[in-house]
């Protein structure tokens, strides 16, 4: 059974197709898939994340820019007007009208309003950078009253201070409230956007989220069954789509399941009925008187066991097993008794945790058939085990004589032997390596072969964990 994570990443690679890395727009494409979220969950999130963004910043900008400066402009010019009109009563009333003209000011135009005999204007106060009453304010009082004047509109403090020089011995002192010329209310619908877009930002991760976790099953279940584990729990959920994905994955499966339980049986029986020809045959000639012709039939006929006994090890392979636990501790124990009864030696290294999520039976077997293949052509076999959080991997090399690299994905074919000296052991069905990685890929991995520094062969064991 081939690894999806493998097909996945196949399918992913021909789908991209080439990037030309030397023009702009191919480093740009490769920089964006390097710092783009993979999750199908975020890049849906981005895309309801990004328009509204864009879209709360332009309404934003748009407002700022028209409404509030509109706003802003027109109050402001009001005040101005209103300041401009007390100016001109002040100077054309007498001097016993002005507390009256102060007092209407203060009292119709909620301006609080004084004289200075004999006042300078103070110096020019520092202009804040991002405060638009202050420009529009010195721009209304410029155009309007056309008088030397000072203004402090700087800070927090819900007033705004006005000097205008009336004369040359009078300063006339004008106190206003800040929003009388300011749109200082402005903030609350920002406030209103900005939680609007919050609750709408929950809503949709919640939706997300509802709709996400029906593809996260479909691929658990995949990931699983590419493992070689059991998925008795999965059934579709979610959009039409999905459950359409989900119920195509599920006759896949029985499709697959049906054609190994056939195989299997096909195997299995052909291999007992062949026995039990090959026992009759062994009866008739050990009941047969002696004959030196005989001995080479005898000999014909326990290869032909020999390679029933694959044909068996091999149906035995396909058979379902459940998922459990398994040490490595022991799978290494089990090797360095079998390299002290062969008289080899052996050196073993495990990093990572002990305990190992496998096909108990079939992965004992896949390790044996390598350790026993490395002792039977070499005098040294080291062994290393790591098990990291996502894949398991065991590196087996050796000193023997190696596989060529031309034959080294024929090796892993049913009954293919080499005439080099890894094959001309006798004992040998040529069955070993393809139970080996039949076993691998069952578990979603795979097998490679390659040059090993101890100057043999080096097999490297990779499932996931």
């Amino acid at each position: 059974m081939a690894s999806i994570d493998a097909m996945l990443r196949s399918l992913k690679s021909r789908r991209r197709g080439p990037v030309n890395r030397n023009s702009v727009w191919g480093r740009f494409t490769l920089w964006m898939r390097r710092r783009l979220p993979m999750g199908l969950y975020a890049r849906s999130l981005l895309i309801v994340i990004i328009p509204m963004v864009l879209l709360q910043s332009i309404v934003a900008f748009v407002f700022m820019e028209r409404h509030w400066q509109l706003v802003t402009q027109r109050l402001s010019a009001a005040v101005t007007a209103d300041i401009a009109a007390v100016i001109d009563l002040i100077e054309d009333a007498p001097p016993e009208e002005i507390n009256d003209i102060i007092r209407v000011a203060r009292e119709r135009l909620s301006l609080n309003v004084s004289i200075e005999e004999g006042g300078e204007l103070p110096p020019p106060r520092p202009k804040p950078f991002f405060e638009i009453l202050d420009q529009i304010l010195s721009e209304e009082i410029s155009d309007q009253i056309r008088r030397p004047f000072w203004i402090d509109t700087v800070g927090n403090s819900s007033i705004v201070e006005i000097r205008i020089k009336i004369d040359n011995d009078r300063i006339l002192r004008v106190y206003a409230r800040r929003n009388q010329a300011y749109a200082s209310n402005t903030h609350i619908f920002l406030v209103w956007m900005v939680g609007a877009s919050l609750v709408l930002l929950t809503i949709a991760i919640l939706f997300l989220r509802g709709q996400i976790r029906p593809i996260l099953s479909l691929a658990h279940a995949a990931e699983s069954f590419g493992k070689g584990q059991k998925i008795d729990d999965f059934s579709p959920r979610g959009a039409q789509e999905i459950r359409r994905a989900g119920l195509a994955f599920i006759q896949m499966r029985e499709r697959i399941e049906r054609q190994i339980e056939q195989r299997t049986a096909m195997l299995t029986g052909v291999s007992h009925d062949l026995r039990t020809i090959l026992t009759r045959f062994k009866l008739q000639l050990a009941l047969a008187p002696d004959h030196p012709d005989f001995e080479s039939l005898n000999q014909d006929v326990e290869d032909m066991q020999s390679m029933l006994e694959g044909y068996l090890a091999f149906a035995r392979g396909e058979a379902e097993e459940d998922v459990g636990n398994l040490k490595l501790s022991e799978l290494m124990i089990r090797a360095e008794a079998e390299a002290e009864l062969h008289g080899k030696e052996l050196s073993v290294t495990i990093e990572g945790e002990d305990d190992i999520r496998v096909r108990p039976n079939a992965f004992t077997r896949l390790l044996a058939n390598i350790v026993s293949n490395a002792y039977r052509y070499a005098n040294s076999v080291n062994i290393e085990a790591r098990h990291s959080a996502k894949w398991l991997t065991i590196t087996v090399d050796d000193d023997g004589p190696g596989i060529p690299e031309r034959a080294r994905d024929d090796v892993f074919k049913p009954f293919f032997r080499l005439d080099e000296a890894r094959n001309l052991d006798s004992s040998g069905t040529g069955l070993g390596l393809a139970i080996a990685l039949d076993i691998a890929r069952s578990h979603g991995g795979n097998i490679t072969l390659s040059d090993s520094p101890m100057g043999g062969l080096r097999v490297v064991i990779r499932v996931p964990a």
